[in-house]
């Protein structure tokens, strides 16, 4: 003969044995003390919760010849029949094979007949199995049962109850055991049936038993059998765990592992979306996740790293991939197909791949190194022409102390104007600072047609004045137009009130020239391209005025 399984030889006999159910038993227990037992009962809850358990010890206790508080005193005849599955009292039927309008019919017409005890129980197990049909056929009865009929409907889904049906009953939903209960109550089955299980065991088998009895004991009985701690056939925390790393290799590997140990592809798929679901209600609706509570925070952590957006696309693509399979070939293949595309963005299609590929290019973007500024001639105050692919062992070109100049004509800045464009860099210089850093105190904060301008002149320091020598009266007039802001710019430099002045150098210290340019220095392109525009002007001014401080020498043919 066959060993008992755990979870029958350990089956609760009497409502003080049932776990984690005292809502339930309260009521039922209350009810039959104060001779209110309903007519319909619909017991919802996730499986190995103790509804088919529950309902039969209601039926124990309705016929029991010596009931004490409410409680079946499981000696009577009629208590003895009833466990042992003996009993004209208790009919049950599996609507899941018993969904037609026969199989009801049937149950209708043996409602009316008489039974031995003072009440004949009928339960539904898995009513929400029923064609719509076989429904129908059972509200009446349901609504206005014979005298001494009970019926007991149970169901994992009671959403798919019909509304009528689940009007005329009581509904008294079951709920998983928080881990603590669990754990107690299978410590206590090891003690009572001596077996020899491991602390580690213990804590394995109940958190694969999610907060169900039922699964928690079969999980056990397992590992009595194999000795040691049996390896889930579907591993969900390795998927989860590889979807969050995007690790292809590990999710084909985690497939690999479910295979061999028996699971079809199509059951996997139905597991993931199992679990991804409580990941998913864990964030909109923590309320409805039926897991014990140390599960709960594990699958609350998962949804987190993945986000709730990326769990509801992996669901859609597994809810895609189930239609995929059916027909194919090989379905292991459809299902590490869709798994491969979950985590490599470059095989997705639609607008989210292209978001994908947009923050990778960001990510990219942002990671650039930094170019380092081009260098600057110190004699001019601009960057050097190529100077950022210049060999670094080419000396740099040495300042040279500008000639003196002659005394020419100046034009004083009035007081600076109070704003402008530009952003000056908040520094402590003198106004000899200032002069030896031209190029990063004053060009470099600066901006357009200013800085363009403030190009055209040379600053020199002499006696406490900022000289800006410019080489024609053109010159002058531009720089002169936008002094007021250069003024500003050096004040704000460091150079206090120092006075700021143009000066043009004389026209004897142009030598007329040819078109022919011989440069003293290399030359940005890109402030050739800001330079202003000028007209109406000889070609020799035009130069001059693109090349401050460019010698223009004439050659004779």
């Amino acid at each position: 003969m066959a060993a008992q399984s755990l979870y029958r030889r350990y089956r609760p006999q009497r409502f003080s044995e049932l776990k984690g159910q005292e809502h339930i038993v309260r009521a039922l227990k209350n009810s039959i003390v104060n001779s209110r037992e309903g007519h319909a009962y619909l017991f919802s809850g996730p499986r190995g919760t103790g509804k088919t358990t529950t309902a039969r010890i209601l039926a124990k206790v309705l016929n029991c010849d010596s009931p004490v508080d409410g409680e079946p005193c499981c000696a009577c005849p009629s208590c003895l029949a009833v466990q042992t599955g003996n009993s004209f009292d208790v009919i049950e039927l599996d609507a899941a094979s018993n969904n037609g309008v026969a199989d009801i019919r049937e149950i209708i017409a043996s409602a009316s007949l008489g039974s031995p005890g003072r009440h004949r129980v009928f339960i539904l197990d898995e009513v929400h199995m029923l064609s719509k049909s076989a429904e129908a056929a059972l509200l009446k009865t349901l609504e206005e049962p014979p005298p001494g009929v009970v019926f007991v409907l149970a169901t994992t889904d009671p959403q798919k109850v019909g509304e009528t049906i689940r009007s005329r009953t009581q509904h008294l939903q079951f709920h998983l055991l928080q881990e603590s209960e669990l754990e107690e109550h299978v410590r206590w089955v090891v003690a009572d049936a001596g077996l020899d299980v491991s602390p580690e065991t213990i804590e394995a088998v109940v958190r694969q038993g999610a907060g169900s009895v039922r699964d928690t004991l079969s999980a056990l009985e397992l590992a009595v059998a194999v000795g040691g701690i049996a390896e889930e056939a579907t591993p969900v925390d390795e998927f989860v765990e590889a979807l969050v790393a995007y690790d292809a290799g590990r999710l084909l590997a985690a497939v690999a592992q479910s295979v061999s140990l028996g699971r079809e592809p199509r059951s996997i798929v139905d597991d993931l979306v199992a679990h991804l679901r409580d990941c998913f209600l864990s964030q909109m609706a923590p309320e409805l996740v039926q897991l014990s509570e140390r599960r709960s925070a594990e699958v609350s952590d998962q949804a987190q790293r993945l986000g709730t957006p990326r769990v509801v696309k992996i669901i859609e693509t597994l809810g895609q991939t189930i239609n995929d399979m059916k027909g194919a070939p090989d379905p292991r293949v459809v299902l590490e197909v869709s798994l491969v595309k979950l985590v490599h963005r470059e095989l997705q299609m639609g607008v989210e791949a292209l978001m994908a590929r947009i923050e990778r290019l960001e990510r990219e973007i942002e990671n650039r190194p930094v170019i380092a500024p081009a260098p600057v001639n110190p004699s001019t105050g601009r960057a050097v022409l190529g100077g950022r692919v210049k060999d670094p062992s080419t000396p740099t070109p040495r300042a040279e102390t500008p000639a003196p100049v002659p005394e020419p004509t100046t034009s004083v800045a009035p007081p600076p104007a109070a704003s402008t464009d530009a952003p000056v860099t908040a520094t402590t210089m003198s106004a000899a600072d200032v002069v030896t850093n031209w190029s990063t105190a004053v060009i470099n904060e600066m901006k357009g047609m200013r800085r363009a301008v403030a190009q055209m002149a040379k600053p020199a320091h002499r006696d406490g004045t900022i000289v800006l020598v410019v080489d024609n009266e053109h010159a002058a007039k531009r720089v002169k137009e936008y002094l007021t802001d250069i003024t500003d710019v050096v004040h704000r430099a460091g150079a206090g009130k120092c006075p700021v002045i143009i000066e043009t150098r004389p026209d004897d210290s142009k030598p007329i020239a040819k078109k022919r340019v011989v440069e003293d220095e290399t030359i940005d392109i890109d402030e050739i391209k800001n330079l202003p525009t000028v007209s109406e002007k000889d070609v020799t001014d035009s130069l001059a005025e693109m090349f401050p401080g460019s010698v223009i020498e004439t050659v004779e043919e």
